[in-house]
C-alpha cells in the first residue's frame, strides 16, 4: 500500500473518522474507570481523550483547508438522514472543545464537586459528537 493511501490528502477524512472512533473508546474508558474509582486510569484515558480530539481538530482544519466544502451527493430518506445527524452534530461539536478545557481544568485544579457537575453534560455531548463525526464520514465517503 503506497504511503500516500495512509497519509495522503485523500487519507484525511478517514483519519477524521479514526480520531473520532479513538475519542469515543477513550471516553467509554474513562467512565468505566471513574465508575470503578481507578482515578489514575480515568485521569489518563480523559486526557488521551482530549489529545486525540485535539488532533481530530488539526486534521480536520487541515482536510477542509485542502478540500474545501464536501457536499453531500445522496436523495431521498439519506439525505434527510444525513441533514438532521449534520444539524445536531455541527453545533455540539462547536461547543465540545469549551466544556472539554473546562472540564479538565476544574480537574486539573482539585475542583472535583465542579468537575463531576461539568463533566456530567460534557461526556455525553462529547460521545455523542465523537460517534455522529464517525457516522457523517460514513454518510460522506460510504454512500
Amino acid at each position: 500500500m503506497p504511503l500516500n493511501a495512509v497519509f495522503g490528502w485523500d487519507a484525511l477524512p478517514a483519519w477524521i473518522a479514526i480520531l473520532n472512533g479513538i475519542s469515543a473508546v477513550l471516553l467509554v474508558g474513562g467512565l468505566y474507570f471513574i465508575r470503578h474509582r481507578r482515578i489514575t486510569a480515568h485521569r489518563r484515558c480523559m486526557l488521551s481523550a482530549f489529545v486525540a480530539s485535539a488532533l481530530f481538530l488539526a486534521v480536520y482544519v487541515l482536510h477542509h483547508w485542502h478540500a474545501g466544502i464536501v457536499y453531500f451527493s445522496g436523495q431521498g430518506w439519506h439525505r434527510t438522514l444525513y441533514f438532521l445527524v449534520l444539524g445536531t452534530h455541527t453545533p455540539l461539536a462547536a461547543i465540545v472543545p469549551v466544556l472539554a478545557i473546562v472540564t479538565l481544568t476544574l480537574a486539573l485544579r482539585g475542583r472535583f464537586s465542579r468537575h463531576r457537575r461539568w463533566a456530567r453534560w460534557t461526556w455525553p455531548i462529547w460521545m455523542y459528537v465523537s460517534l455522529s463525526g464517525i457516522a457523517v464520514y460514513w454518510m460522506l465517503y460510504h454512500p
